[in-house]
């Protein structure tokens, strides 16, 4: 696929839509993507179509990879689409060309070129987009394998669309260390039952979910194998939710970040779900700060916004450079001689 991109012009610096069903040619697409030194803007087909055309359009995308009838909402130019089984011939024949892998091993890797694009629909309802950097993912995934934890020996279930930014742990995360990724079928990840069934099933060691999913399987009656791991995120853990899931025996894990900062910026296990439940502490080369409203650090236990910075900021909002300079700032922070980039997530915290 990757060859086959490169062929239709696909290079560092450009985007690529990705609109497919949950199975493994997704992977394989969103991989062969980043093996172009392009990025890859997610389009779930179970999205309204003005939304799908919205972010097609808005991404500039220069290629939009697809299968069948999936593209059909984008009315998208059909010399601009790349189908992998009406355009299979063509893939084939640009992998086995005799200069397709030097061509690929000659992308030079920068890690401030994007790797993803994700959608975001903010306050406004206007989806905007995150475009997160090589460096970003990397220092991500690379902490998310230390803590929580992730191995070779593991089998991570993945329930989450591609254009929710917690897919990227689910599905590289995972790969990244060698293990392995079971996954659900759209179906599958909104069913209790099934979804308890493909744990089962798969021998999946670890999950990660919003507490709306765990939830789902908790009242389809599922019950854990011992050192189950569940990550939790994307909204509050209740604390009756962490007396549930802890009174299974499982691991129980609390995560919390915005798109803008790719993915996670803080992790903490969960030890004593009756208190009070904190998000953790900030990954690797990850600051969180907590500001007043002039921009100084709060004292310890004043609420002010959570403020993050490091390795995980985002480059920018695609093609917003006003709404970029508003939630990207410098500031002044101690300990550092220079401004520091932060992200403003607009989350209170103490």
């Amino acid at each position: 696929i990757a060859a086959a991109l490169q062929v239709r012009g696909v290079a560092p610096g450009t985007l690529v839509g990705i609109c497919l069903d949950r199975n493994p040619d997704l992977v394989a697409s969103m991989i062969a993507v980043l093996k172009t030194g392009a990025a890859y803007v997610p389009l779930d087909p179970i999205y309204r179509a003005e939304r799908l055309r919205f972010m097609a359009e808005d991404a500039q995308l220069a290629l939009v990879l697809a299968a069948g009838t999936l593209a059909d909402p984008l009315r998208w130019p059909r010399e601009r689409l790349l189908l992998l089984d009406a355009d299979a011939s063509e893939i084939d024949a640009a992998a086995h060309a005799p200069t397709a892998a030097a061509a690929l091993d000659a992308v030079p890797a920068d890690p401030e070129s994007a790797a993803y694009v994700i959608y975001t629909s903010g306050s406004t309802g206007k989806p905007k987009g995150v475009r997160i950097p090589h460096r970003a993912v990397l220092n991500f995934l690379a902490s998310m394998a230390r803590s929580p934890g992730l191995s070779a020996d593991d089998r991570l279930l993945a329930v989450t669309t591609t254009s929710f930014d917690i897919a990227v742990l689910e599905l590289f995360g995972p790969l990244s260390v060698g293990g392995e990724v079971v996954l659900a079928s759209r179906e599958q990840a909104v069913d209790g039952e099934a979804l308890a069934g493909l744990i089962a099933q798969s021998g999946a060691s670890v999950m990660q979910a919003t507490p709306a999913s765990w939830r789902m399987l908790l009242d389809a009656g599922w019950h854990p194998s011992p050192n189950f791991r569940a990550l939790c995120g994307g909204e509050p853990l209740p604390r009756d939710l962490a007396m549930q899931l802890d009174a299974l025996g499982v691991e129980l894990w609390n995560l919390y970040g915005p798109t803008e900062t790719t993915v996670w910026s803080t992790c903490g296990r969960v030890e004593d779900s009756t208190q009070a439940l904190p998000v953790g502490t900030p990954i690797a080369n990850t600051t969180v700060w907590i500001l007043d409203g002039g921009n100084r650090v709060c004292p310890s236990g004043v609420t002010g916004e959570l403020c993050i910075g490091g390795a995980g900021l985002a480059l920018d909002y695609l093609h917003r450079p006003e709404l970029t300079a508003e939630r990207f700032v410098e500031v002044a922070l101690p300990g550092h001689a220079t401004p520091q980039r932060l992200y403003r997530t607009g989350d209170r915290g103490r």
